[in-house]
């Protein structure tokens, strides 16, 4: 039997993938974005149809959101998909840490309440 390699984790999947610096930091605001969108319409019970007519776009659309395609959706668009939803969506920027050249990009989801 082989056994598997095993890599520790970064902390940052898309980084892992080799993703650049900046398109991990991308991807990683977008995916917990979608995920804040996706937990809102299943706290919701909402059915597709009924999510796709609160956010004003088709039920192809939704299934994809559902599905976590992040492909066709900015991360100006999936803001705005949570303010129609009713949520509140927080930016702060700060300065680094001396002694840290570059900045992170985190987010951080409060409990979805209906």
């Amino acid at each position: 039997m082989t056994r598997a390699t095993v890599t520790k984790s970064s902390g940052n999947i898309f980084r892992d993938l080799a993703f650049s610096d900046e398109k991990s930091a991308e991807l990683i605001l977008k995916s917990n974005l979608l995920q804040a969108v996706q937990d809102t319409v299943k706290s919701r019970g909402w059915k597709q149809v009924e999510a796709a007519i609160q956010l004003g776009i088709d039920q192809a659309k939704i299934s994809k959101l559902m599905a976590g395609q992040m492909a066709g959706f900015s991360i100006e668009r999936l803001v705005h998909f949570l303010s129609l939803l009713g949520q509140d969506v927080v930016v702060t920027v700060r300065q680094a840490p001396r002694g840290r050249r570059r900045g992170t990009v985190r987010t951080k989801a409060i409990k979805i309440s209906v």
